[in-house]
């Protein structure tokens, strides 16, 4: 009897603290346009958050650039001027190296870590916790969530097939900005960094000569192929590459404890979708490029030979220069040689499997 009464008030108390728990709408501007595939999971994200919270937290999702330039975005956030954004993580390199191990560890951080695997690491190996400490780290008053998990990214496009690193060389390149971005132009690629609504106008204006995006179905939903007809689909530079939501920290704080979980468990639910759903849409979309005439092209040999180089000096001088930055690798590299013998194993069983199939296709 005393166990059941525990129980009720208990229940009551529960139900008591969520209904009087603070309603909180949040204003989260993110560095793309409205209409990209990434925005649209994001408000799928807001949907399921606002349904599990029954209504007490929402998100508006503004576009890139109406409250703050993007550049700005993460400082807006930790000063509070706009409740939380939306963008990827590496962007802030340039505060912290360790950023870019959590939003495109370039060559699988040198350690054949896929983007399946890197989820692996993440939910299971200790990744989140890290995760949560880079926020202090970067001495920033920001709540990170992960949300989009994809890979491996393409190459990118171009205006004439390359054969050779040579080639490539000779290019003006939109790149990733940080370390990604840095490797590209320490193997003598003129790589330029800038965001995602400026890259068309560039390309047709001949500022760049060639560009890398994403995937096959946001490269189409931007547009590439009106302009670039090669597509290069294998590159290093982000085999990993995840897109986060970032809130601010007082307002995170104002959030009910039953709210918050429910907003992490939103996330995980969002990493799934993100992760399963790209696959057949970027299928869908690669079959919808090659209609418009584009033209699908195998990467030249010496591009993974010298980025894997460039790649492993990077990674190791900034583990030299940044205790952090070294914590997270080691994190990583002991994931790796726990998971990636069997991980690349199997994967090699299931590519091989693919093509065959893919062979009976044509």
């Amino acid at each position: 009897m005393f166990k059941n009464k525990v129980v009720f008030l208990t229940s009551i108390a529960l139900l008591a603290a969520s209904s009087s728990a603070m309603a909180v709408n949040l204003k989260i501007q993110s560095v793309l346009n409205s209409t990209g595939s990434e925005v649209g999971y994001v408000r799928d994200f807001a949907e399921d958050v606002a349904a599990l919270t029954d209504g007490r937290v929402t998100m508006e999702v503004l576009p890139g650039g109406s409250v703050v330039p993007n550049s700005d975005l993460i400082d807006a956030v930790d000063a509070g001027l706009i409740d939380g954004g939306f963008a990827w993580t590496h962007y802030w390199s340039g505060k912290h190296p360790a950023a870019m191990l959590f939003g495109s560890p370039i060559a699988g951080a040198g350690l054949g870590i896929d983007n399946i695997a890197w989820l692996s690491w993440f939910h299971s190996a200790g990744g989140k916790e890290l995760y949560d400490q880079l926020w202090d780290e970067m001495d920033l008053n920001v709540h990170g969530l992960m949300l989009q998990p994809v890979g491996p990214e393409a190459l990118g496009w171009f205006k004439e097939p390359i054969n050779s690193m040579d080639d490539f060389r000779k290019l003006r390149f939109r790149a990733p900005p940080g370390i990604p971005g840095q490797t590209y132009i320490d193997i003598g690629v003129a790589a330029v960094a800038m965001g995602g609504p400026d890259i068309l106008p560039a390309l047709e204006k001949g500022v760049i000569d060639a560009a890398e995006w994403c995937c096959p179905e946001p490269d189409r939903d931007f547009g590439f192929q009106k302009v670039l007809k090669y597509y290069y689909l294998q590159g290093l530079h982000q085999n990993v590459v995840n897109a986060d939501m970032y809130i601010n920290g007082d307002v995170w704080d104002k959030i009910s404890a039953r709210d918050q979980h429910a907003i992490h468990v939103a996330a995980r639910a969002a990493r799934l979708d993100s992760m399963s759903n790209r696959i057949y849409a970027n299928g869908i979309a690669m079959a919808d490029l090659l209609e418009q005439g584009v033209q699908l092209m195998d990467t030249p040999d010496d591009y993974f030979v010298e980025f894997m180089a460039a790649a492993n000096a990077t990674l190791q001088k900034n583990a030299d220069d940044n205790a952090f930055f070294a914590e997270v690798w080691a994190s990583q590299r002991d994931f790796a040689e726990k998971a990636v013998p069997f991980w690349s194993g199997a994967q090699s069983s299931n590519a091989k499997l693919g093509l065959a199939f893919a062979k009976t296709l044509k």
